[in-house]
C-alpha cells in the first residue's frame, strides 16, 4: 500500500460483528418507531372509528409483511454479518445494495408525505413498514443474546 492508503486505513471505522448486529438492530428499530410514530400521529389527529380501522389494518399488514418478507431479510443480514469478517466497516451492517433500496424508499416516503394523499391512508403504509421493521429488529438482538 502507498503511504496515503496506509494513512487513510487508520481512519476506517472498523467494529466487531457484535457491534454491527447491535447497530443493524438499533437502526431497524429506530426507523420502525419513526414510521409508526408518524402513522400514529396522523391517525390520532382526528380520532374516529375509521382511524381505528385504518390503524388495525396497518398492524395486521405489519405482521404479514414481517412474517413473509422482513424476517427473511433480517436473517439474511444476520448471516452475512455473523459469517463475515470478525471486524468490518461500521457501515457494513447493511449490504451495499440495501443502501440503494434505502435511498429509493426515503425518496418515495418524502414524495408520498408531500403528495395530496390523505395522511390517514398513508398511515396504513407507514404503520405496515414501520411495524414490520420494528418487529424484525428483535431478530438482531435475539441473535446477539444467543451467541454472545
Amino acid at each position: 500500500m502507498t503511504d496515503w492508503a496506509v494513512m487513510l486505513h487508520r481512519f476506517d471505522p472498523v467494529v466487531s460483528k457484535k457491534w454491527l448486529l447491535v447497530l443493524a438492530g438499533l437502526m431497524w428499530a429506530a426507523v420502525g418507531v419513526m414510521l409508526s410514530s408518524l402513522a400514529f400521529g396522523w391517525l390520532t389527529a382526528d380520532p374516529s372509528w375509521e382511524m381505528l380501522l385504518l390503524g388495525s389494518v396497518g398492524i395486521l399488514l405489519a405482521i404479514a409483511v414481517y412474517r413473509f418478507g422482513f424476517v427473511k431479510i433480517a436473517r439474511k443480514n444476520i448471516a452475512r454479518i455473523w459469517y463475515g469478517a470478525e471486524r468490518a466497516c461500521l457501515f457494513s451492517f447493511q449490504a451495499w445494495k440495501s443502501y440503494l433500496l434505502i435511498i429509493v424508499m426515503m425518496t418515495m416516503g418524502i414524495l408520498l408525505r408531500n403528495s395530496p394523499l390523505p395522511k390517514p391512508y398513508l398511515a396504513v403504509l407507514y404503520s405496515t413498514i414501520g411495524g414490520a421493521l420494528f418487529i424484525s429488529s428483535f431478530h438482531y438482538f435475539a441473535h446477539i443474546y444467543r451467541k454472545m
